[in-house]
């Protein structure tokens, strides 16, 4: 009797997986089961069921679904269902991204303040760079991108300061899946091309995109990094051409790029052209 209880309070009597072709309804009934445990701490399979209104079989289904996801954890000797560690770092994530919009927001006034032009913040997504916030300058022509817009790694100053300190393997995957479009005449549209100006910019700390997205506009970006060193985001400074000339690169190039260290320090990144220019000061 006792061990029937005990199997009951994590698994049901009998599971016979039955496929569900509601994939919405399924998707909406597994987020109400992974609410409901997030909410308790250690729940058994009937209290999950009858928290969500649906039989042990099908929330039984959800939470295997969820664990196989590291979204929920079961602890065999105690029979109970638990948050897991999966959430843990999409939670995190939010996080990152919240603090890291907040506390760049007064590096990014700086330096639109230093520079006259407007500067920008943008995060790395899984194919292309979006655009989160904004300081615009007090120029009548200037540079516009609404947070949420999107643009691609390989034709943007952030999407190819975000390149040029991925792993090598990783950079060519991403850019061979996205493809090398041709936006304007000055896009770096082919492989060797962009492999020899991500290592310049690997070896001078900025990125500049030369009209390569837009015609009459320059873009000089520098790559944020978190706690591993990873390129998560950037910060950059966009004006139109007239004004971001050729001559004022080797200017405003540094001051992004102290920009973009001081938010990696905020959010407590490890910056690795900081440690590799105190490795070869040494």
């Amino acid at each position: 009797m006792e061990a029937t209880e005990k199997r009951q309070r994590g698994r049901p009597r009998s599971f016979n997986p039955q496929p569900d072709n509601a994939s919405v309804q399924s998707l909406d009934r597994a987020l109400r089961i992974l609410a409901i445990v997030a909410d308790g701490n250690g729940l058994s399979l009937s209290e999950i069921a009858a928290s969500s209104g649906l039989a042990a079989s099908t929330a039984y289904r959800m939470l295997t679904t969820l664990e196989s996801h590291g979204m929920v954890e079961f602890d065999k000797n105690e029979q109970l269902w638990s948050i897991g560690v999966e959430t843990y770092r999409m939670g995190s994530a939010f996080l990152r991204r919240r603090k890291l919009v907040d506390r760049a927001r007064t590096v990014m006034q700086d330096l639109m303040e230093k520079t006259g032009e407007t500067a920008n913040l943008g995060v790395a997504e899984e194919d292309c760079v979006i655009f989160v916030n904004q300081v615009e300058t007090h120029q009548a022509i200037r540079a516009f991108f609404r947070p949420g817009t999107r643009t691609s790694f390989h034709a943007s100053g952030i999407g190819k300061a975000i390149l040029a300190y991925l792993p090598s393997e990783r950079a060519t995957a991403i850019v061979r899946k996205a493809g090398l479009e041709r936006h304007t005449p000055k896009t770096l549209a082919d492989e060797g091309a962009l492999a020899r100006d991500l290592a310049d910019i690997r070896a001078r700390g900025w990125s500049v995109d030369d009209e390569e997205r837009y015609p009459g506009m320059r873009c000089v970006a520098a790559a944020i990094f978190n706690e591993a060193g990873e390129p998560v985001g950037g910060v950059s400074v966009s004006g139109p051409t007239v004004r971001v000339t050729p001559e004022r690169l080797a200017e405003i190039g540094p001051l992004v790029r102290d920009a973009s260290a001081e938010v990696t320090r905020m959010i407590g990144g490890v910056d690795p052209f900081e440690q590799g220019n105190a490795s070869g000061s040494r």
